[in-house]
């Protein structure tokens, strides 16, 4: 749980819910943030719900061991888990799905996701792009950086963009703003202690030279700096505002620093986000519910960085998205299975199907289902060949990816691959289009919506990119 020092505060009743802005309609090339809100109020628009949980399976996750499944293939190369059918005619899985296949209906099934960078990073997950695109710049922005950019204003009690990925997306620094700042990083709240992911060495030595780049704006308040001397500091800050303004009429970075102040004691004072992190004030009929059973008598196990628990992160996730937050980016680890790719499956496959099942079915139970937008994916996929040592290596020629909620047109595969599901043979995905989705579902037109950057140059949010015609 989240402790803050200084005078005690509690949630108000009800979730005061941020509005969404078709941004396609209005264009976005020098709007102010101020200009958007008139906008939006202009347009009439009311609240809304929208929301994107984002799930990187962190290492790239074998497409033919989870919904893509090649029972005909040669026998060195198809997966030991048997196709087992979904309540969509036609539509297989692995036995490693058997929730998810239940409710196939909900879901849409990505089998030919290709354009993979080849790196070992969340960013092109988060982004849609590679980790050098407009790198000379400061790099593409993350998803929810533009969001909190186009959506977020300093007096939500929620910030626009959370941050809880852990691994190599957390050493990475995959959720980062780009060229649009600091002011536009996402919170990261630490869940080591709700979720235990011990980092191998070298990731370790990655994360240390990163420093605070990696760690993110915190959500916690020490003794030493209490709500009452922030309070005390945003006092000062608004004295000293027109002073500043005169000195520095046309300074843009300082006005969105005061703004980024403002909304972090906005959000440091209200106890929303404090409570959607902790999971004790969760229903123990709820946690139980993202709480996967044990593994099946004579399954093959293989110790991972991710136990069973990690399908409640997809819980804290919509904890999060109830509580005001619009993107929230979440992994589950250990998918770069080089080594034993069969018993590391056989352990990580229900957890996801597991979780998946939950988040889905707990959103449409809530009504929340068509507002919120999931994606499940990774950076590339896995080769149709094992290694020597019983592994699958990285594969970004094709990939796959699971979605689901948003008002999307589930209950469809889309894409085909071959008979080793290497290669795609019909409907290529790209990374973009799946963002580009993203952002439709929520309410924003990546082909018109644009944001500047430090040159004074706009840029598309997808590069031009729609979303996948088939699910909108």
């Amino acid at each position: 749980m989240l402790t803050f020092s200084g005078h005690r505060t509690r949630t108000r009743d009800g979730v005061s819910r941020r509005r969404f802005l078709r941004a396609g309609a209005l264009g976005f090339g020098g709007f102010t943030l101020a200009d958007l809100l008139r906008a939006e109020d202009a347009a009439g628009l009311g609240s809304s719900h929208k929301a994107v949980i984002n799930i990187h399976l962190d290492g790239g996750p074998p497409q033919m061991d989870l919904i893509d499944p090649k029972p005909d293939a040669p026998a060195d190369q198809r997966s030991p888990f048997r196709a087992i059918p979904t309540c969509l005619p036609g539509v297989r899985v692995t036995e490693l799905m058997p929730k998810i296949a239940g409710i196939a209906d909900r879901f849409v099934f990505v089998r030919s996701l290709t354009g993979s960078a080849g790196r070992h990073d969340a960013f092109q997950c988060q982004s849609g792009f590679g980790f050098q695109d407009l790198a000379s710049i400061g790099g593409r922005p993350a998803m929810g950086s533009v969001i909190g950019k186009l959506l977020g204003t300093p007096e939500d009690p929620a910030p626009p963009f959370v941050d809880l990925l852990q691994g190599r997306g957390k050493v990475r620094n995959s959720a980062r703003p780009g060229f649009l700042g600091a002011v536009h990083q996402p919170f990261r709240p630490d869940i080591s202690r709700l979720f235990h992911r011990e980092l191998e060495a070298g990731m370790r030595t990655e994360l240390n030279r990163l420093g605070a780049r990696a760690r993110g704006a915190s959500l916690s308040l020490t003794d030493e700096l209490s709500l009452d001397r922030v309070a005390d500091r945003a006092s000062l800050l608004d004295r000293l505002d027109s002073i500043r303004r005169r000195l520095d009429e046309s300074s843009e970075q300082i006005a969105a620093m005061d703004r980024f102040t403002r909304q972090a004691l906005k959000i440091l004072s209200s106890g929303r986000l404090a409570d959607a992190m902790d999971l004790d004030k969760e229903d123990p009929r709820v946690l139980a519910r993202y709480t996967p059973p044990p593994m099946r008598e004579g399954a093959l196990a293989q110790s991972t960085a991710e136990g069973p628990e990690a399908a409640r992160k997809l819980l804290l996730a919509r904890r999060l998205v109830e509580a005001g937050v619009r993107v929230v980016s979440v992994s589950i680890s250990d998918f770069d299975t080089h080594r034993e790719n069969n018993a590391r499956m056989a352990q990580l496959g229900p957890i996801v199907d597991h979780a998946l099942w939950a988040l889905v079915t707990d959103l449409e139970e809530r009504g929340l289902l068509d507002e919120v937008a999931i994606v499940a994916w990774g950076e590339f996929g896995r080769t149709p060949a094992v290694n020597a040592n019983g592994g699958r290596d990285h594969w970004p020629r094709v990939g796959m990816a699971l979605m689901a909620g948003g008002g999307l047109k589930t209950g469809q595969v889309i894409g085909k691959t071959d008979r080793l599901a290497g290669e795609a043979t019909e409907r290529p995905v790209t990374y973009p289009e799946v963002i580009a989705t993203l952002y439709h579902c929520l309410g924003i037109d990546p082909r018109g919506a644009q944001i500047v950057d430090p040159t004074g140059r706009p840029q598309y949010l997808t590069g031009g990119a729609g979303p996948i015609r088939e699910l909108i």
